[in-house]
């Protein structure tokens, strides 16, 4: 018997010992994982951007115009998101054949090492021109392995959450850019606030990439002793824990006739993507305008402190604790489609007043209309996001599909918006063409939502696409 027929060998049968059934601890760890490593990244990337903007182009780029080394700086922070593209193809791959575990370990092993290894790079100072090369070969390290990371955790809560919670469960992801963000700010202002610049520039900025590395150790420590996903284990396609080529499950099919594989090997793939794309296009061009276009238009068209606007973040983060578990609770209740489209709508319908408040001068107003604007348009719909993306695809592409709709709608909407929103408004000289941004995103979601299959309660284990 060839190595080939040893493994088609059975591919159908569930496992004789019963190794997908998880416990509630088994749950509990993959739900830590995921939270976990999530809050990682965003910590991980929050810490760099911070960094980037206050002092590296001081450390990093000092013979330079300060105006010149900010580009510097901010130029190594945008390489990260070149490298999550080809991270997401890379180990996206890599997860639908061998496994959501094995990727999950290496993703956070690379993303956790780099960052800590930029708390102990040498400066300019030191090591001349070296210096900033290091740092940006750190920084595509660290985005190679964030770009398959969020993917990778949204796909394994997903799969190993009950079905009538699942929604819930994997909101759990979208509660983890939270406190990666809360955290790595919250660093950041710490040091600020009790440093001096000179102990700040000298060593007090490694002191946040030093720390990470606490948390590394305890992710790798619960990711090693996290099982597999159920859903992986139980593909008809994966014997002995790696997927079957697609010669080898022709000729299987072929020979059992099994209608569940002859459905996944025969649909053809595009449209589940195209749908997810469009889902994600809603939250992700949202957070490019609120979370980052916002509140720079703020400080500096508006001319309001800075700081109101970064308090607004802050607040409208911690108000996302309850809102993403409650968003992914209605989910579960009455249905991703229904739960889009409110959300979407609510966004394009509020858009005008919401902006009406932040441009009106009255600080409160505006505090209010962007925690609003920030719970409803962006966390709510990445609450939701992180349990339809992974219901939409099939579980033999499922990893990278995902990891490729998250990152390519990133690059498209967040990368992409805040600079067009700052040439219409620049060209305008108003703040309507944010507003309109706002409605043209969320009405590119609500209408793919319309269009879209309703995934709640779609079985996992599944080959095939939801469309």
């Amino acid at each position: 018997m060839t190595q080939a027929e040893s493994r088609q060998h059975g591919a159908g049968d569930p496992p004789a010992d019963g190794s997908a059934h998880r416990s509630t601890k088994d749950l509990t760890k993959a739900a830590v994982s995921g939270w976990l490593g999530t809050a990682m990244e965003f910590m991980d990337f929050q810490l760099y951007s911070l960094a980037a903007a206050i002092v590296f182009n001081k450390i990093f780029f000092p013979n330079v115009s300060p105006a010149i080394g900010l580009i510097a700086a901010m130029a190594t922070y945008g390489v990260g998101y070149v490298a999550r593209l080809a991270g997401a193809v890379y180990f996206g791959r890599m997860g639908d054949r061998i496994g959501r575990k094995k990727v999950l370990f290496i993703t956070i092993a690379l993303m956790g090492g780099s960052t800590t290894l930029i708390g102990v790079l040498p400066t300019y100072a030191t090591i001349g021109i070296l210096a900033p090369i290091l740092l940006v070969a750190l920084r595509l390290v660290q985005g190679f392995g964030a770009g398959a990371e969020i993917a990778g955790a949204t796909v394994m809560l997903a799969e190993y959450a009950p079905v009538r919670r699942r929604g819930l469960v994997a909101s759990l992801v979208s509660l983890g850019t939270n406190s990666g963000t809360l955290a790595a700010s919250g660093l950041w202002a710490l040091l600020l606030s009790i440093l001096t610049e000179e102990q700040l520039l000298s060593w007090g900025w490694r002191l946040p990439f030093l720390l990470s590395f606490v948390l590394l150790i305890f992710a790798l420590w619960l990711r090693t002793n996290l099982k597999e996903s159920p859903v992986f284990e139980e593909r008809p396609d994966v014997v002995d824990g790696v997927a079957l080529t697609r010669q080898e499950l022709e000729a299987q099919a072929a020979a059992t006739h099994a209608g569940v594989l002859e459905a996944g090997l025969k649909q053809r793939k595009g449209k589940a993507f195209f749908i997810a794309l469009g889902l994600r296009f809603g939250q992700a061009g949202n957070s490019g305008l609120i979370q980052t276009f916002l509140v720079g238009y703020i400080a500096t068209t508006l001319l309001i402190e800075r700081a109101v606007a970064t308090e607004a973040i802050l607040y409208g983060s911690l108000v996302g604790f309850i809102t993403v578990p409650v968003v992914g609770i209605l989910g579960d209740r009455f249905g991703r489609r229904p739960m889009y489209m409110a959300l979407s709508l609510t966004t394009a319908v509020l858009a005008f007043p919401l902006l009406l408040m932040v441009t009106s001068g009255d600080n409160v107003s505006l505090l209010l209309a962007m925690v609003i604007a920030l719970n409803i348009g962006v966390l709510g719909l990445f609450s939701l996001e992180s349990v339809t993306m992974a219901e939409m695809f099939g579980s033999r592409t499922r990893f990278t599909q995902l990891a490729l709709a998250k990152e390519i709608g990133g690059i498209l909407a967040t990368a992409i918006g805040p600079l067009l929103a700052a040439t219409l408004t620049a060209v305008t000289g108003s703040w309507w063409p944010i507003a309109a941004m706002l409605v043209v995103y969320s009405a590119i979601t609500f209408v793919t939502a319309w269009l879209a299959p309703e995934t709640r309660g779609r079985d996992l284990v599944r080959l095939e696409d939801a469309v």
